[in-house]
């Protein structure tokens, strides 16, 4: 079998490092649905181009950003010579090294070179090319490659991460100073770390309530104050970045602007961590993607959230994607947390689904309470009762313990 690794910098084949512990396996699943790390230039040998996304190497070597990286370009069946020896000069003009290795089905190309550059070249555009892979994930710093150790990220005075576990609660939209206060008091009391509540509300129609706006800043900031509890709040305008983070101990980048690049990139020239929630038809790699606009710009407080996908059943709101905090936190070091209140848009659901998501190996669990849920100007159906929630957060608890983790208390 015709293998390609890169080892010490330099591709070459797997016959050359047998028994050395460098193999070259892909991240993820195949299209085929087969997960684990199962070898992508099995797939090339057999004919099949299924793979879903860059290798990633897996070997006796250090990820420094500064070394030179790989891709490989997979030329197709039928490459003439010339077309060969078109791709290999077309490589070196770009000041990379090229490495031929042919197979029964198909030739390979290994690339070593700037991986910025490589990006930025047409390599597909050359006849005879069928596909160009990346080595490395696009997500730099986002990776576990370049960060193996679990990041820990403070919220105000509460740590996230590395078997230290948030609980955030609150209501969906800040309404009143007096319900917010209930409320707050009621999560702080039942083991609520965080207190989230909604100031700028981006909604579906835009007859439906916004949120209080500044105002409502305010009382988030006086609420959390009173409890003894750092806030979260969403921010929908990259204008309004510096009001936010004035008031919030976290911003948070809501499902429907996660690839609003202009927003991402705001909220990292901030100093703030941010939480940033997972679009409704985003993949796991644009959900990273996104992470590291924020992190590109030196801001490297960032809490990942699943909060569900659109899905083809209308009996949950979107489809709790509970694998994806096992996958996100094999190929991430950032801190991962659920939503099951939008995930299942069910007071009934989210207990299971909360329980399952820490079970998979999340860093927290984002739950909304509301007091008179009948009467809440946004999201009211999914929030749960201040009863409900104590009852969940201790079965939260007791999972937590188990699992040999725990929710941070505030200091």
């Amino acid at each position: 079998m015709l293998g390609i690794v890169q080892h010490h910098g330099v591709l070459s084949s797997c016959d050359d490092f047998a028994g050395d512990g460098a193999v070259a396996v892909a991240a993820g699943v195949d299209r085929s649905g087969r997960a684990g790390q199962w070898s992508p230039i099995t797939a090339i040998e057999e004919g099949r181009n299924e793979l879903e996304f860059p290798l990633r190497i897996h070997g006796p070597r250090t990820i420094d950003s500064n070394a030179p990286t790989a891709m490989i370009v997979i030329l197709k069946s039928d490459v003439t010579e010339a077309q060969i020896e078109h791709v290999l000069d077309r490589v070196k003009e770009l000041g990379m090294t090229p490495h031929l290795s042919k197979g029964t089905h198909r030739t390979i190309v290994g690339i070593i070179g700037d991986e910025e550059q490589l990006r930025s070249e047409p390599l597909r555009a050359i006849q005879g090319v069928a596909d160009v892979i990346p080595v490395l994930p696009p997500y730099k710093l986002a990776s576990r490659e370049a960060h193996p150790e679990p990041s820990v990220v403070r919220v105000g005075n509460v740590e996230v991460g590395g078997g230290k576990l948030a609980m955030i609660a609150g209501p969906c939209a800040v309404e009143d100073p007096d319900r917010m206060l209930r409320i707050g008091e009621a999560i702080r009391k039942s083991g609520a770390n965080i207190l989230r509540g909604g100031a700028f509300k981006p909604r579906t129609s835009p007859y439906a309530f916004q949120g209080l706006g500044l105002e409502g800043l305010k009382i988030l900031r006086e609420t959390g104050d009173a409890v003894g509890l750092p806030v979260v709040t969403e921010v929908t305008d990259p204008r309004l970045v510096e009001q936010v983070a004035e008031y919030a101990d976290m911003l948070q980048i809501g499902a429907r602007n996660m690839q609003n690049f202009v927003l991402l990139t705001e909220a990292g020239k901030t100093r703030k961590p941010v939480l940033l929630k997972r679009g409704m038809s985003a993949t796991v790699v644009d959900l990273l993607m996104s992470a590291e606009y924020i992190l590109s710009e030196g801001n490297t407080d960032v809490i990942l959230c699943e909060r569900g996908v659109k899905g083809f059943d209308p009996s949950t709101r979107n489809l709790f994607d509970v694998a994806a905090v096992a996958n996100i936190q094999g190929l991430s070091h950032l801190p991962i947390i659920v939503d099951p209140s939008h995930a299942t848009g069910r007071p009934d659901l989210i207990p299971a689904c909360a329980l399952a998501g820490l079970a998979a190996g999340a860093d927290g669990v984002h739950i909304e309470v509301h007091d008179c849920p009948e009467v809440a100007k946004s999201d009211g159906p999914q929030a749960l009762l201040p009863e409900q929630y104590d009852e969940i957060a201790g079965q939260l608890r007791q999972l937590a313990t188990l699992l040999g983790k725990a929710f941070a208390e505030p200091a």
